[in-house]
């Protein structure tokens, strides 16, 4: 597992405890990728795929650990070992317990490293600690950090000892739920939607020892429409010496020849930042179906001798809106509309919680994900290890990146928190880093700062400044039901869905959050009983067939001028069931094939809509409706309805969202039938367009069409049951609809649109 490197008298040892002072604590649940963790190989893997040096020096491993009061200082004695990067709380900590808001973690290894004899430094890099991290070594403070979500790094030379090892203390305090800081998904006592707590160290800590001249930063922006990419390099100079920076760019192994170099003279300052653009002739684009990446070495030269060189790569690709050829408002991948589907990713882990086992298992969830034949992920309030996007760069995924919330929640009507200045100022530095740290990855397309109101507040503000930190991507500025007309987008979140937000000619249209259908299997979750998901089932074959509804319902929403869809979710989480894996990740609960069929079809053409039978939400229609409960075979198409009232549509309460109330209804269950002409060569492509609060069946000439349960938030497309489509024939047809409302809300309004497939074009 360690990389050990000599530069001049630097030498880097880590003292490492046996592994016999660790084995995992048992747990609710494990993964299969559990067994391959120990002391001696725990995340091996070169932790920043972005900025590479041949050699580091990885301190994952046993460190000694303490929980004491916050007030308590450091401690004179340590309770044990502890495996790290996993936190603390989690069973492959070895540890498995909670840190309270009035508590502070400790950490204490030794480092056997020697302070360099020449101008080199030694560079003390930490992933992640979530959430207040102090570091000292040999007494002296090195680093203090809020954040626990971006890394950071610390310059540790002057503190080392030049001829013994060094001691290494970290603390970290975590607040969790009880302050306001960015924590995500993250309680003390979870429950719901709500999970356990990570605090500590929950991503590599390593080492590295470079040149007084040396590379500390990168930024690499891709300009497609000028075939240029722009490359942006921080560095530290020494005074007084000849500097040269140079770059090579690759692709698939051949070099692309440009002409540039920088050369600086005398420095004074010791820190530059070099800009320039390179043309990349007849660039070969990134994308979900070819996600080509280019590589880069940059090299440092004083007086024409090598001192430091780093490997990067990058992607030529662009994200935009743009019209279609209706004049809808899309979003753009390399100028062309593609339509974004993926799984809601919460990035949790049955026994590592915040830390995936293994580099292998974080990239099996998105292998899983490519292979159900999505194209995009959300990372879900979370932020993860590089390694991660660095997978989903080289797999071909798009990613919406979301800011983990905190502090205070609003509901959909109400106005924009009101943040503390602390409060205020700790969110927007915490983004800005992860927006710096991350974003030279070509799989991050979309920027979410906010997720249903969860810690909303001055949101035109925090989209412009999203834009500005980084112009050459969406923004979405509140993904849920907390919309303030800003931002690329226009988020809705819809249970079970699908559904879609109102089109507007500035901002594309996505569904942020749908599904979330549940099936416990027993022997996979986090506890026996009492698990829920937003729609639950039995059996995997009514969960496949519902979840395949779901899926062809998004296809005439993608012809209303639909750009994405999120559904929830990619596996189950704690007591939640809706993944399409289970927790352990042991098993997929769909049939692959199927799903990554029904998934290619969402990426064709948009197909045509066609309104053959009108709803009452632009225009009243007309309807027979009944209150009581009326005669067998009510239904069918022979039946005689004089009796019943007449009314316009819809029918309902006027308070419940996304409705057209112009009748009133307020009883358990309302009766509804109309007749319509139906023009000859319309009985295939047909689907329901319906608003229903809550379940509803629907027959076609006294055949049941569909039949929808719970509530939805506005109108939308459901396909209709083959039996249904059948029965129709020219000319004079009934449509039927009973409605059942058992609490809240209630509305019911029902037509028919044709959707009409367009030709496939390459």
């Amino acid at each position: 597992m360690l990389r050990h490197l000599c530069l001049a008298a630097a030498v880097l040892i880590p003292a490492v405890a046996p592994a016999a002072d660790w084995k995992p604590v048992p747990g609710p649940l494990a993964t299969r990728w559990a067994k391959d963790v120990s002391p001696e190989k725990v995340h091996g893997e070169y932790p920043r795929p972005q900025m590479v040096r041949k050699d580091w020096t990885n301190l994952n491993g046993l460190w000694e650990y303490a929980i004491v009061s916050s007030e308590a200082g450091q401690p004179k004695e340590f309770t044990g070992k502890i495996l790290v990067p996993f936190p603390v709380e989690s069973s492959l900590s070895g540890v498995m317990k909670r840190v309270g808001p009035k508590e502070k973690l400790w950490y204490r290894r030794t480092l056997d490293v020697r302070k360099p004899k020449d101008a080199g430094r030694v560079l003390l890099h930490f992933g992640a600690v979530d959430w207040e991290a102090m570091v000292w070594v040999n007494g002296n403070e090195v680093a203090q950090h809020r954040g626990g979500y971006d890394p950071f790094s610390c310059d540790i030379t002057d503190a080392l000892a030049a001829d013994k090892p060094s001691e290494l203390l970290v603390s970290a305090s975590d607040p969790t739920d009880a302050s306001y800081q960015p924590r995500g998904k993250q309680i003390a006592k979870p429950h719901g939607i709500w999970y356990t707590p990570t605090t500590g160290i929950w991503q590599t800590v390593w080492l590295e020892v470079v040149p007084e001249n040396y590379i500390s930063a990168l930024r690499i922006t891709p300009d497609l429409d000028k075939s240029n990419v722009i490359f942006s390099v921080d560095y530290q100079l020494a005074a007084g010496k000849t500097t040269t920076l140079s770059a090579k760019v690759f692709a698939a192994g051949e070099e692309v020849p440009f002409k540039h170099h920088s050369s600086i003279k005398d420095i004074i300052s010791n820190r530059q930042i070099s800009i320039w653009p390179v043309h990349i002739p007849n660039p070969r684009l990134w994308s979900p179906d070819s996600p080509f990446l280019y590589d880069v070495t940059f090299t440092v030269a004083v007086d024409g001798k090598v001192v430091d060189e780093v490997r990067s790569y990058f992607a030529m690709r662009k994200i935009s809106l743009g019209k279609d050829a209706q004049g809808i408002t899309r979003i753009l991948l390399n100028n062309k509309p593609l339509f974004q589907f993926g799984p809601l990713d919460q990035g949790f882990w049955p026994d590592g919680l915040y830390t995936a086992p293994t580099d292998e298992a974080l990239r099996y969830d998105l292998e899983v994900t490519k292979k159900l034949g999505f194209n995009m992920v959300r990372k879900h309030v979370k932020v993860e290890p590089a390694r991660w996007y660095h997978h989903c760069d080289k797999l071909g995924l798009l990613v919406w990146q979301d800011m983990p919330s905190g502090d205070k929640y609003i509901g959909p009507n109400d106005p924009d928190s009101q943040r503390t200045e602390e409060s205020t100022k700790q969110f927007e530095t915490e983004w800005a880093e992860i927006i710096k740290d991350f974003g030279n990855h070509p799989c991050i397309v979309m920027w979410v700062p906010f997720n249903e109101g969860w810690g909303q507040y001055d949101t035109a503000r925090i989209a412009e400044l999203t834009k500005k930190l980084d112009p050459t991507r969406l923004v979405n500025s509140a993904s849920g039901w907390t919309d303030r007309k800003v931002g690329d987008v226009h988020d809705v979140h819809i249970y079970p869905g699908p559904g879609m937000p109102p089109l507007s000619e500035k901002r594309a249209a996505v569904l942020g959050e749908y599904g979330g259908l549940g099936l416990p299997l027993e022997g996979h979750t986090w506890q026996g009983k009492d698990n829920w998901g937003y729609r639950s089932y039995t059996n995997k074959e009514d969960l496949q067939r519902a979840y395949l509804q779901l899926t062809a319902n998004l296809r005439p929403l993608i012809g209303k001028g639909l750009s994405a869809a999120v559904y929830t979710q990619t596996t189950d989480v704690e007591i939640e069931v809706n993944g399409l894996m289970t927790y352990d990740r042991a098993v997929l609960k769909f049939d692959e094939k199927q799903l990554a069929a029904a998934h290619a079809r969402l990426y064709l053409p948009p197909p045509k809509l066609t309104t053959v039978v009108p709803t009452s939400q632009q225009e009243a229609q007309k309807w027979r409706y009944t209150l009581a409960k009326p005669a067998d075979g009510w239904e069918k198409a022979g039946f005689d309805d004089t009796a019943w009232k007449e009314g316009p549509g819809g029918f309902g309460e006027k308070s419940t969202p996304g409705s057209a109330v112009r009748t009133d209804w307020k009883t358990p269950d309302i009766w509804l039938r109309r007749t319509f002409e139906l023009p000859a060569g319309k009985q295939e492509g047909l689907y329901l367009a319906i608003h229903h609060d809550e379940g509803a069946e629907v027959y076609l000439n006294g055949v049941l069409a569909a039949k929808t349960s719970g509530y939805i938030t506005d109108y939308t497309l459901v396909a209709i049951d083959e039996a249904a489509l059948k029965s129709l024939r020219e000319g004079k047809n009934t449509l039927a609809v009973h409605c059942h409302q058992t609490g809240g809300g209630q509305y019911i309004d029902v037509g028919l649109v044709e959707v009409v497939e367009r030709p496939a074009t390459k």
